[in-house]
């Protein structure tokens, strides 16, 4: 006599792994359009507002995919933070230049300075949570310390641009890039935040 069959089906996880690396590429570009303003390529925020807005709604779906995932490839509340993270960073690119056009403050040499820097950081982040999704657990956390020594550069370069304003006299230029350096300085320790994140992960699944 044939023996029934039965099906056990689990429920089907969201790929919430390919959500937070679609954030992490938009961020990038969001990074790359915050240099091209940086150096004058373009005359405004616009491109970077209009990444910044996809990124938010790759945020809100990878949000609402944890919310239903039966499995997830880390710990959800990882995800939820690198997700978090990479979204402060490019908020910050995004209020930098929005402070930038309402104070009628050009981009300046340390402002362009610490967009490449945050820029390269950021595509450290990047290639340390492709790593990590790949299962490469040793080139994840050495390329997260790779984007933390990076984001040193950019902190000596703060450091120099703050002690430049001290020598300036205009008093409301001196206010204006003040506000921006330190938004560029916030948004470092953010990617390091981020990188450090990863090595959290990292150890968690050890």
């Amino acid at each position: 006599m044939r023996r029934p069959r039965f099906n056990w089906f689990l429920p089907k996880s969201p790929d919430v792994m390919a959500m937070l690396l679609e954030q992490s590429r938009l961020t990038i570009l969001a990074l790359e359009a915050l240099d091209d303003w940086a150096n004058g390529r373009t005359p405004d925020g616009t491109g970077l507002r209009q990444i910044e807005h996809e990124a938010d709604a790759c945020k809100r779906k990878l949000r609402e995919a944890l919310s239903v995932a039966f499995t997830t490839p880390l710990d959800a509340e990882d995800i939820f933070e690198l997700s978090r993270g990479l979204d402060e960073i490019v908020n910050d690119a995004k209020n930098l230049v929005g402070e930038a056009e309402a104070m009628s403050t050009e981009p300046d040499r340390p402002i362009a300075a610490m967009a490449a820097e945050l820029g390269a950081g950021t595509r450290r982040l990047d290639q340390a949570l492709r790593a990590f999704a790949a299962g490469d657990r040793e080139a994840a956390t050495a390329t997260a310390d790779r984007a933390v020594k990076e984001q040193r550069h950019l902190q000596h370069t703060y450091r120099d641009a703050m002690s430049e304003l001290v020598k300036n006299e205009n008093f409301g230029e001196v206010t204006a890039k003040r506000e921006l350096y330190r938004r560029l300085a916030r948004a470092g320790d953010e990617l390091v935040l981020v990188a450090e994140r990863i090595w959290y992960s990292v150890l968690k699944e050890r």
